[in-house]
């Protein structure tokens, strides 16, 4: 399977009509460098002149400048979203490795081995229905959807350890050659998440924010996986199936 790259369009917003013309909004403005110093960051609101001495009342000040106050860290940052975007890439690309680490761990036959008391799956089936979010993500991002229902549900994948072993290390090559900025891109989601009978529903999302939940999805089943192999006394690679702030807060209680 190769993932080819291809331009991603942009989603129009809805404009609505207003029933009642809309009221005169404030308008913001910047202290002239005459008036008295405020403090740094601070704007001000200017509101329209009162209408009270059309009624005889003493006319109200034509503005009131009310100082609002902007703390340096709640300004946009494109250094720390640039970060954020290469954490969670990173983090993808982490989950793919183990991945293939526990590929290589497993024998065959602990792999397809169906479990009982597990609802009788196998670590096959939980790795199959991972990575098949992946690859349903990897391939919205050029469709502008992302269809979490029609997934491949490839059976090799979840028989297969070698097959799925080369699936998963294309992938984590996709994954490292992605770029930061893909994770704005606007998808929509579809995913079926009620009982009742209709079509699944629809909801407007980034790239970003579906590969966040492909990773904590993928968390999940790895931990179903670690429990499977202790059951089956089967070793694991150190650190599979824990979630990454579980991981933090061992090291920094370790530390004390």
């Amino acid at each position: 399977m190769k993932f080819e790259p291809s331009p991603l369009g942009s989603l129009l917003m809805p404009h609505h009509q207003h029933r009642h013309p809309a009221k005169p909004s404030p308008r913001w403005t910047i202290p002239d460098p005459a008036t008295p110093k405020m403090s740094s960051g601070a704007a001000t609101i200017q509101t329209p002149a009162s209408n009270a001495s059309n009624a005889g009342l003493e006319p109200e000040p034509t503005s009131h400048r009310l100082p609002i106050m902007f703390q340096p860290d709640e300004l946009p940052d494109p250094e720390a979203d640039f970060d954020d975007a290469r954490r969670i890439v990173d983090a993808a690309i982490a989950i793919l490795s183990q991945g293939e680490a526990l590929l290589r761990a497993l024998p065959v036959e602990s792999y397809t081995h169906r479990v009982p008391v597990a609802f009788n799956a196998s670590i096959g089936g939980h790795y199959r229905h991972c990575l098949d979010h992946f690859t349903s993500l990897l391939r919205g991002l050029h469709a502008a959807e992302v269809d979490y229902d029609h997934r491949e549900r490839d059976a090799r994948i979840e028989s297969q350890p070698d097959f799925a072993l080369s699936l998963t290390e294309r992938m984590r090559t996709e994954m490292e050659r992605l770029p930061l900025q893909s994770l704005d891109a606007p998808v929509r989601a579809r995913c079926e998440v009620s009982y009742a009978h209709g079509n699944s529903p629809v909801t407007g999302s980034t790239f970003g924010r579906e590969l966040v939940y492909a990773i904590a999805h993928a968390i999940h089943h790895y931990a179903l996986i670690s429990v499977m192999a202790r059951l089956m006394e089967v070793k694991l690679p150190e650190h599979f199936g824990v979630a990454p702030s579980t991981v933090a807060h061992q090291s920094a209680t370790n530390r004390q």
